[in-house]
């Protein structure tokens, strides 16, 4: 729970709760917070048996901590049932983000040896647009939108 505090926080922690409360008082507030923590245990414990009674004999290995989407993506990739090593072993991201990449900036994916075009795959902002023909119709009707 407290895994990311250091000793000068600590030491800071215990300074403050001196000042604040008082050398006479720090005992029972320690005692009144730790027995607040320890009932909201028993609490959530006794609500998970519960949850976990109602549900039945079917889900009796199912876990709480499941329910964290990291958790249980972890535990499903450790159980190899569905294959799913081979598909993330057979999915290159840099190969594809490279694809993509080459897409949109009109290279052609399929010959490596092709050489960028003079303006090096930019577009010239410079140049107006070219018209469309009288007879051309828009992909879409104006006035539906």
């Amino acid at each position: 729970m407290f895994n990311d505090i250091g000793p000068l926080e600590l030491v800071t922690l215990i300074v403050l709760a001196v000042l604040v409360f008082g050398p006479d008082k720090l005992p029972k507030v320690i005692q009144d917070v730790t027995r607040t923590i320890r009932k909201i245990r028993d609490f959530s414990e006794s609500a998970k048996q519960d949850i976990r009674q109602e549900l039945g004999p079917e889900f009796k290995d199912f876990e709480f901590e499941d329910l964290n989407p990291k958790t249980f993506i972890r535990k499903q990739l450790d159980n190899d049932d569905l294959g799913l090593k081979e598909i993330r072993n057979g999915f290159d991201l840099k190969k594809e983000m490279a694809e993509v990449a080459d897409a949109v900036h009109g290279r052609d994916t399929d010959s490596p040896s092709s050489a960028p075009s003079a303006s090096g795959g930019r577009v010239d902002m410079t140049k107006k647009p070219e018209t469309p023909a009288a007879d051309d119709r828009p992909p879409f009707d104006a006035d539906a939108t």
